[in-house]
């Protein structure tokens, strides 16, 4: 076997793989014993039949489909590994024989999607929005008293109209143009007025509805809907409502805080609350100005990316889509039937999503490689010795239950983190308002992706608004 290779278009490699007669020939022979038991001539037994007769009977090629495969996955893995220095390929390549002549052996094409070069004009000196929270003490309060949720009672209400936070039970049906569309119609449907569970305006044209009620209320589909078809449109639901229910909170009071969240009294369940608000809202700013770093340096990169990749973050999408289905107890396929999807436009979907996060994904692995950072024995060590103990383990005890993975996620954070300590060090932040952010030094130069977009949460009903977040940094991979 022997091979050559060229550059394809758009981020492809097409290697021509000569294979002598004689391996051709061998591998047709390794085919016959392999799959001659599928094939049956009269008057012989099935699997006995003589090589030459099945080629008699079948046709010459009866053996060249497995042959192909045969000489492909034993020879095409070994030939990404003898280039792996110089291309990395990112998805399945496109088959096709290119010659084939008799006492000549065969030549067998590949056009193989590879991982793209990115140029990137610049990556420092840039001026990128910092993001920054502040919790407030309204925020610790709203917070604090979800506790009192659990055990909330729900009563029913009939002697006013409904408002935000009550839970009305509904039926509605939904029509453009005068035509139902799939998804627009309930019975006995519970929506939490407020919640933002639906299409603007939707919502606030039910509050003031009392029991009994029976309205048509105008409302209009945002213009990056989920469905094609009703982005933009006006759409009328005729509403009728059936039930108000409202929920009575118990009083946060020491007593109540001591039998429900562990702790003496209101003013330290409080504190605790802010502390882990504080947390969450650093983390908060933390992820979203890294994305605000990487968005803004993936405007100034240029490369080609191809389409393997695409499908392959896609894939992605649509498998995280499936596990938050399955948290709310539904399945993908029954999900498509209920929006009348096609998988093929279920997937056409996630396509505007999908590319600036493949690219965002070769931004970071370019600054990684031109900057040279890594993460050395040491600083794995230590970060796991870190983590031993939190939970009251040794570091040793510790990385015997961590399996190889969970080390290369380890390394990889730390590369991820040199990264983005360099970015903050060498751009120019600015938080709301255009003032300076405070300077962070930069870590020394390290090969990991950083947190991808959040997905789509799937809608109960077409009404049901779609939701989807805006983050786009590419997520570390272990």
């Amino acid at each position: 076997m022997k091979y050559t290779q060229s550059v394809g278009e758009k981020s492809t490699v097409k290697l021509l793989i000569t294979f002598t007669e004689q391996e051709w020939q061998d591998a047709i022979n390794t085919s016959y014993m392999k799959v001659r038991g599928k094939y049956s001539v009269p008057g012989f037994r099935k699997g006995k039949v003589p090589k030459v007769v099945l080629e008699n009977y079948y046709g010459k090629g009866v053996f060249y489909e497995e042959a192909f495969n045969s000489l492909y996955n034993r020879y095409y893995p070994e030939i990404l590994n003898k280039e792996k220095d110089n291309f990395t390929a990112v998805g399945e390549p496109e088959l096709d024989v290119e010659a084939m002549n008799a006492g000549e052996g065969v030549v067998l094409s590949a056009i193989v999607p590879v991982k793209p070069e990115v140029t990137i004009d610049s990556y420092k000196g840039l001026k990128i929005k910092k993001f920054e929270y502040n919790v407030s003490d309204a925020d610790v309060d709203k917070e604090a008293n979800k506790i009192l949720e659990s055990q909330a009672k729900n009563e029913e209400v009939t002697d006013r109209a409904c408002q935000n936070g009550d839970t009305v039970n509904i039926d509605f049906v939904g029509s453009v143009n005068g035509e139902k569309f799939p998804g627009g119609t309930a019975e006995d449907y519970d929506l939490v007025l407020g919640s933002g569970a639906f299409i603007p305006g939707f919502e606030d044209a039910v509050v003031g509805m009392k029991k009994g009620e029976n309205k048509d209320i105008t409302v209009k589909f945002p213009d990056d809907y989920q469905a094609d078809n009703l982005r933009g449109k006006d759409a009328v639901f005729n509403i009728t409502l059936n039930k108000i229910t409202q929920k009575v909170y118990p009083e946060l009071t020491d007593e109540f805080v001591k039998g429900h969240a562990g702790v003496e009294t209101v003013a330290e369940y409080k504190a605790k609350t802010r502390e882990r608000l504080e947390r969450n809202a650093e983390m908060r700013g933390r992820d979203e100005t890294e994305n605000s770093i990487i968005n803004e340096i993936a405007k100034h990169a240029k490369t080609v990316i191809p389409d393997a990749m695409i499908e392959a973050e896609i894939d992605k999408m649509v498998q995280d889509f499936s596990y938050r289905l399955m948290y709310q107890g539904l399945k993908l396929d029954d999900y498509l039937k209920y929006m009348q999807l096609t998988m093929e436009q279920f997937r056409a979907q996630f396509k505007s999503q999908a590319e600036p996060r493949v690219l965002n994904q070769l931004v970071i692995d370019k600054i990684i490689r031109t900057e040279g950072f890594k993460a050395d024995q040491k600083e794995v060590d230590a970060k796991i010795a870190e983590q031993a103990k939190s939970v009251d383990k040794t570091a040793e005890e510790y990385k015997k239950s961590m399996n190889p993975r969970q080390i290369d996620y380890i390394a990889n954070d730390i590369v991820i983190t040199k990264m983005f300590d360099f970015l903050t060090a060498n751009n120019e932040l600015y938080t709301e308002g255009g003032k300076p952010a405070a300077k962070k030094t930069a870590a020394k130069p390290a090969t990991a992706e950083k947190p991808a977009a959040k997905k789509p949460a799937a809608a109960k009903t077409t009404a049901a608004k779609s939701t989807t977040a805006k983050k786009t940094t590419a997520k570390k991979e272990n």
